[in-house]
């Protein structure tokens, strides 16, 4: 009785008992691999744009060094600062990590952000000085190739007109 009261939800409402999202909603997926950036210098890992009238859900981002792929412990990043940017703000907590938080490859953890209509998601590495904060007796090597991945799924928000 519940999963036929389940299945009238989905075909009514058009979204997913389990999870709210619509039926029809698309996937997007964007990474690419870089050079490190020199200090100063910032460079966009991964972008998307929600079309006009959609919004969204941002599900995974992943970060990569090619210093981390030669040895997982190597998660430090002293002189690469990771940002998450929405609209071109910095979405807390991803504002100036020094490290890696989720790891390109190990089925990094979601992280669920609602993207408003119109958003720009963006994952940037930015050149930093090294800070410090590190022990001075541990060795980090440069890094020469940075990469980023998000992931999510949008749909069209009907309140902006229906599409049928």
């Amino acid at each position: 009785m519940i999963g036929s009261a389940t299945a009238n939800i989905e075909t009514t409402s058009g979204l997913c008992a389990a999870c709210g999202i619509p039926l029809d909603s698309l996937y997007f997926d964007d990474s690419s691999v870089r050079a490190t950036p020199t200090v100063g210098e910032e460079v966009v890992l991964a972008r998307f744009e929600l079309p006009a009238q959609y919004c969204g859900v941002l599900q995974y981002i992943s970060q990569f060094t090619d210093v981390f792929g030669a040895s997982p412990a190597n998660i430090a990043t002293p002189t690469i600062e990771w940002r998450l940017l929405v609209n071109n703000h910095a979405l807390f907590p991803y504002i100036g990590l020094r490290h890696i938080a989720n790891p390109w490859g190990y089925g990094s953890y979601p992280v669920n952000i609602r993207l408003n209509e119109d958003s720009v998601v963006e994952l940037v590495a930015r050149g930093v000085t090294a800070d410090g904060s590190l022990p001075s007796d541990i060795e980090i090597p440069d890094s020469k190739l940075v990469a980023g991945r998000i992931v999510g799924r949008f749909w069209y928000n009907s309140a902006y007109g229906d599409v049928r």
